[in-house]
C-alpha cells in the first residue's frame, strides 16, 4: 500500500493536487470521509450557486411584465429549488470522481489521519483502520461552519450553511447572522422567493471586505428587496421558544437592544479549519490560531507533510485552494513554480447583483500611502445592462497616480464574476491601467465598463 503522495480531503484542493500528481507521473490517492468535490462541491459553491440561480428565474418571471411578457402568478418551490441543487452537486461530484478514474488515482474511502514515519491510518464507516505510506503527504482537510456559543445550532431553528442549503420548510421569516459571501448569498436568496430576511452583521457595513462603495450599493440593493440590513450590530443571544426563535439584536451605534422574531435563525459568521483529531500532535506538525505552518511551496516542519487550502494561512477560497495544490505538486515533483500571488486574489459574492473584486480598496490604498486615481461607471449609463433590465451596480478602477498600475478594481452588477478575470490576469502580467483601457472593447457588453472606469479616472471619459 506504498504511494508516491496521499492527498487527505477530496475538495478543489485535494483533488485538485490528487490529479496534477498523477499528471507528473506520481503514484497517487485520495482519502475521502464524505462526498468526492468536499464541502465546495457538495455543499458549498456549487449548490449555493444553483438555489441563487432558481431565485433568478423566479424574479425574473415575477417582473416578467417588464420584458413584455405575460406570465402567469408564479411560486416558489422550495423543495424542488433544493432537489435540483442537490442533483447538481452530485452530478459535479461523479465529476470530480470521473476525473480522479481517468488519471488513475486511487480513492480510499474513509476518515484521513497522518502518522509519523510517512505513514496516513484511514478508518472506514465500519471502524475498521488501514495503514498506507507514502513519500508525500498532502494535507486538505477543508473547514466547516464555525459554531458560536450565544448560536448554539440545533440543525433546525439554529442552523448552519448545510442546513441551510436543505431546509424542509419554507419559513416566513430568517435572521442571517454574518454578511460575508456565504451570509449575504443567503440573504439574497431566501428574500428573493418570499421569506422576510434580517441580515446582521458586526462590521460597520455588510461584506465588510469590499470596498465600501461596493457595500453601500448591496445594501441599498438589499433594502430595495424588502430586506432589513443591520450593520454595526451584534446578535447576543437566540432563545428558541416551540417555533419561534427570539433573537437580540444589539445596535453598537445606538447601544440599545432590540428583539427579532423570526422561524429560522442562520449563523453565518465564518468557517473553523478541520484540525482535530488527524494527527499533527502526534506527527509533531506545527500549527498556530487553527492553521497548519507551512512555506512558500505549503511544505509543514515535518519534511514529506505539506498543506494546502483552507487549514493554511490565506483566503478561505476554492480557487485559492487549487492553485496552492498546484503550485505544491509541482515542487514535490522538482519543478520550479511560480508561487502563489495572495496580493492578486479574486474575491466573488453571487448576489443580484453580483460583486467580484481584486486588489485594495480605495480605504487599503489610501492607508497605504498611494496616491491614487479613482474613476467609476455607473451601469445605469451602459446599454447593455440598461436593455438586460439589470442597472444596480458600477465599476469602479483605483489607479496609482504616478505609476498607472491598477491597484485594485471593483464590480458590481449583473454577471460581474465573468468579468474579472481580465483585470486579475492584466495585473498578474503588469498590464497597466492605460493599456487595458486601449484595448478595444466590445460595445454594448458589461465589460466595456472597465475601460469606461478607467478613462473616469483620468477624467476623459466618453460616457460617464
Amino acid at each position: 500500500m506504498n504511494y508516491d503522495l496521499i492527498v487527505i480531503g477530496s475538495g478543489p484542493g485535494g483533488y485538485v493536487a490528487a490529479v496534477k500528481a498523477s499528471q507528473l507521473g506520481m503514484k497517487t490517492a485520495v482519502v475521502e470521509r464524505e462526498n468526492l468535490g468536499g464541502i465546495c462541491l457538495n455543499w458549498g459553491c456549487i449548490p449555493t450557486k444553483a438555489l441563487l440561480k432558481s431565485a433568478q428565474v423566479y424574479n425574473y418571471i415575477s417582473h416578467a411584465a417588464n420584458y413584455g411578457v405575460v406570465s402567469q402568478p408564479v411560486e416558489a418551490d422550495l423543495a424542488a429549488m433544493v432537489q435540483r441543487s442537490r442533483g447538481v452537486a452530485e452530478t459535479m461530484s461523479k465529476g470530480v470522481q470521473f476525473l480522479l478514474k481517468k488519471n488513475n488515482v486511487d480513492v480510499i474511502v474513509g476518515t484521513g489521519k497522518v502518522m509519523p514515519d510517512h505513514k496516513v491510518a484511514v478508518t472506514n464507516a465500519e471502524g475498521v483502520v488501514t495503514e498506507y505510506e507514502a513519500k508525500h503527504i498532502i494535507i486538505a482537510t477543508g473547514a466547516r461552519s464555525k459554531v458560536m456559543p450565544n448560536m448554539p445550532q440545533d440543525g433546525k431553528r439554529i442552523i448552519g450553511y448545510r442546513e441551510a442549503m436543505t431546509l424542509p420548510f419554507k419559513p416566513k421569516s430568517m435572521v442571517v447572522c454574518g454578511s460575508g459571501a456565504i451570509g449575504s448569498e443567503f440573504a439574497f436568496f431566501y428574500q428573493s422567493i418570499g421569506v422576510q430576511v434580517t441580515l446582521v452583521e458586526f462590521m460597520p457595513q455588510i461584506l465588510p471586505n469590499e470596498d465600501e462603495d461596493t457595500a453601500s450599493q448591496i445594501s441599498r440593493s438589499f433594502r430595495k428587496m424588502g430586506m432589513k440590513v443591520m450593520a454595526s450590530s451584534s446578535v447576543e443571544k437566540v432563545e428558541v421558544d416551540g417555533d419561534v426563535c427570539h433573537v437580540t439584536i444589539k445596535d453598537m451605534k445606538k447601544n440599545n437592544e432590540t428583539v427579532v422574531d423570526c422561524d429560522v435563525v442562520l449563523s453565518a459568521v465564518g468557517v473553523v479549519t478541520n484540525l482535530e483529531n488527524i494527527g499533527l500532535e502526534e506527527t509533531g506538525i506545527a500549527f498556530e490560531r487553527g492553521k497548519i505552518t507551512v512555506d512558500d511551496y505549503y511544505q509543514t516542519n515535518v519534511p514529506g507533510y505539506y498543506a494546502i487550502g483552507d487549514v493554511v494561512h490565506g483566503p478561505a477560497l476554492a480557487h485559492v485552494a487549487s492553485a496552492e495544490a498546484i503550485c505544491c505538486v509541482e515542487h514535490i515533483a522538482g519543478h520550479q513554480p511560480k508561487l502563489v500571488n495572495y496580493a492578486n486574489i479574486p474575491g466573488c459574492t453571487y448576489t443580484t447583483p453580483e460583486v467580484a473584486s481584486v486588489g485594495l480598496t480605495e480605504k487599503k490604498a489610501l492607508e497605504a500611502g498611494k496616491e491614487i486615481l479613482v474613476g467609476k461607471f455607473f451601469f445605469k449609463a451602459s446599454g447593455k445592462a440598461t436593455a438586460a433590465g439589470n442597472t444596480d451596480g458600477f465599476v469602479k478602477m483605483i489607479v496609482d497616480k504616478n505609476t498607472d498600475e491598477i491597484l485594485g478594481c471593483h464590480l458590481c452588477g449583473d454577471n460581474v464574476t465573468e468579468m474579472i478575470a481580465g483585470i486579475v490576469a492584466a495585473r498578474e502580467n503588469g498590464l497597466t491601467a492605460k493599456q487595458v483601457a486601449g484595448a478595444v472593447h466590445p460595445h454594448p457588453t458589461m465589460s466595456e465598463a472597465i475601460m469606461e472606469a478607467i478613462e473616469a479616472a483620468y477624467g476623459c471619459a466618453i460616457h460617464g
